[in-house]
């Protein structure tokens, strides 16, 4: 689940330029579980945490648990970038071509979601519907921890996400919640239709072209599907 810090303005914008103690790096193997706790404390307060564990009492476990799954995946078949001081993260996956979902994942979802484990797959099929076909990078989670946002880490890391996309010059696709979505139309990212979760919060698909096909839609290639189910918990 790709998800921004509140909507920046630009003292946020001016506090990244300002501020050189932002420094970026790529993750390795012994911080997967700092990522993944991270990404739980940033999604625990939002609704759509709410919707996939209405228990409070499970949900920030739960989330650490499901995440760290995902987590894990992404160290083998994408990217992990994140702040020096361990409070912000982008994670994405390599969709250039199909990849399968993480090794033992329906008994790992299962032990990690319990009772709730139905809700992940609900969120699963419907962003398995969405996502493109075609070869692109996929921005699965841009998280910024709550005792940390609006000091410009949010922006750092898209400055940072952007310039990498560049240079693979491929399309990028991510989903966001509600006030996301200006954030990464700063980036590059244009909306694609919304995705209401049934009882639940509205969350916003969004892509990114690549250089060369500016002002393109993001292709789709029906002769070539790829089967994305079991790879959705991250939008």
């Amino acid at each position: 689940m790709t998800l921004p810090p509140p909507p920046t303005d630009e003292r946020d914008m001016e506090s990244c330029l300002m501020n050189p103690a932002v420094r970026i790096r790529p993750a390795r193997w012994t911080d997967k579980d700092a990522v993944a706790a991270l990404i739980a404390d940033a999604l625990h307060p939002r609704p759509l945490a709410a919707w996939l564990v209405p228990d409070p009492a499970q949900r920030r476990q739960v989330l650490t648990d499901v995440v760290g799954i995902w987590v894990e995946h992404s160290l083998f078949f994408g990217d992990i970038h994140l702040t020096d001081d361990y409070t912000a993260t982008t994670v994405g996956f390599h969709r250039y071509r199909p990849i399968p979902p993480p090794a033992n994942y329906r008994t790992r979802l299962a032990e990690a979601a319990g009772p709730h484990a139905d809700r992940f797959d609900l969120l699963d099929a419907l962003l398995a519907e969405k996502q493109p076909t075609e070869p692109h990078y996929h921005l699965a989670f841009l998280a910024v921890c709550p005792d940390a946002q609006n000091a410009g880490r949010g922006t750092a890391l898209l400055t940072h996400h952007r310039s990498r996309l560049d240079r693979i010059d491929l399309p990028a696709w991510a989903t966001v919640p509600i006030g996301g979505e200006d954030l990464l139309a700063r980036y590059g990212y244009t909306p694609r239709p919304a995705i209401a979760l049934p009882g639940g919060p509205t969350l916003h698909p969004m892509r990114r072209n690549a250089r060369r096909d500016s002002g393109s839609a993001m292709p789709i290639n029906l002769a070539r599907p790829v089967d994305n189910r079991g790879q959705g918990f991250h939008v």
